[in-house]
């Protein structure tokens, strides 16, 4: 098959082959991209937040009574949850992991206004917090009893020691983050914290954030007004845990109330959402135009069947097999989509980079274009294939006799 005569025939009806060259283009960079973005947010829902999420629900409690004494309620509801059977251990804590609200504060390695810090994601916790959460350690020790202290609305002091997630620490002490245990970091400018441990993963309330997994704990109690519990089950007892603790404590004092329980994986649900909507819109986005390419391809094959059946025929009569006629057509339309693809890989590159540069998103992954190259060859095939078998069994005689 000569390239050159279909190349010919081509330029003398370009209008079409350029308008079907173009969408094809479109539709390539449109899908290449959305799928770049789709598995993007795919890696980002499917990082480990570092606990046990199956196991884990939370609640808050709020006291409105003359005579509510915020401190005593706190110590004596952890005594009951934790002493519940089923009940793996229990923390009071500041916000949850991927809720969407929390505490966030500098940390430096250098004391001073003018040291550069690295911002992270605070939880207030006692000794039970790491067993709460299900993280793992994995260098130092745990805040022992002794370390925790009370903290109000209007303290600004911190105290002195600090457990840090190992993503934390790799940013601060880059060249070896297990010395950050027993090193000194920096609050508020000048407040001084000795990091007495690192834990593997916990992740911070907001899932957008670019330092998600760099958190810290801080061993202090709050009496903030309200108190927020997360407790952690046994496997398997959450659901049955989670009625059972709000009824009790809703019942061990009536001058509070007890409200926005959730489980940790609801969270996980609602703090992901959003991007779970966009994937789906942009797989829809994606389908309708794939498809609308492939409508168009059929169209021009069809219009360009319908307009050379006179031409057709002749080559019919002339010798030409069924074979040479549908290899004419699915030639053309190869060459038509293989222009698009060309340009569609242009456009993709210039417009990941604009993606890059306004949306901080990784890098398109290269082998992406080929990919989608191979997969718009095969759309132009499968659209014109009905229309280049419906051209080759075109008749001769009924084709020469056509005006």
């Amino acid at each position: 098959m000569e390239f050159g005569p279909i190349l010919r025939a081509m330029t003398r009806n370009k209008t079409g082959a350029i308008l079907i060259a173009l969408q094809i283009a479109f539709t390539m960079t449109i899908m290449i991209n959305a799928i770049h973005i789709i598995e993007e947010r795919n890696d980002a829902m499917a990082r480990p937040s570092g606990l046990d999420e199956a196991n884990l629900f939370y609640l808050t409690s709020t006291g409105f009574a003359d005579d509510f004494n915020e401190q005593q309620q706190i110590e004596e509801d952890l005594r009951q949850i934790r002493a519940l059977s089923g009940v793996v251990n229990a923390v009071q804590i500041n916000a949850i992991p991927l809720s969407g609200g929390g505490w966030s504060m500098g940390l430096s390695t250098e004391p001073g206004a003018d040291a550069d810090g690295t911002g992270v994601a605070v939880y207030f916790v006692d000794e039970h917090g790491i067993d709460t959460f299900g993280v793992e350690q994995v260098a130092g020790e745990n805040f022992d009893i002794t370390d925790v202290g009370w903290r109000e609305r209007t303290d600004t002091e911190w105290p002195d020691k600090t457990i840090l997630t190992v993503a934390m620490a790799t940013e601060m002490f880059p060249d070896d983050p297990m010395s950050a245990v027993g090193k000194t970091v920096y609050i508020n400018d000048t407040e001084p914290m000795t990091v007495i441990g690192l834990i593997k993963t916990l992740q911070a309330p907001w899932n957008g954030w670019s330092g998600v997994e760099r958190s810290m704990l801080v061993p202090q109690k709050m009496l903030f007004g309200s108190a927020r519990y997360l407790i952690r089950t046994e496997p398997g007892a959450r659901d049955t845990l989670m009625p059972q603790v709000e009824e009790m404590l809703a019942a061990s004092n009536r001058g509070r109330i007890i409200r926005s329980m959730r489980s940790l994986e609801e969270t996980r649900e609602r703090s992901y959402r959003g991007d779970r909507s966009m994937t789906l819109m942009l797989k829809i986005v994606v389908g309708i135009l794939t498809a609308v390419t492939a409508l168009g391809i059929v169209g021009l094959a069809s219009f360009a069947v319908n307009r050379r059946t006179r031409q057709i025929g002749t080559r019919r009569a002339l010798g030409a097999s069924k074979g040479d006629i549908m290899r004419y057509f699915l030639v053309e339309n190869f060459m038509i989509t293989t222009m698009g693809v060309v340009l569609g890989a242009i456009m993709t590159v210039i417009f990941n980079i604009m993606l890059v540069d306004s949306l901080s998103l990784p890098p398109l992954n290269v082998w992406y274009i080929p990919a989608a190259v191979l997969v718009m060859w095969a759309v132009g095939f499968l659209a014109v294939s009905g229309p280049a078998r419906r051209a080759s069994n075109v008749p001769p005689a009924v084709a020469t006799r056509t005006a």
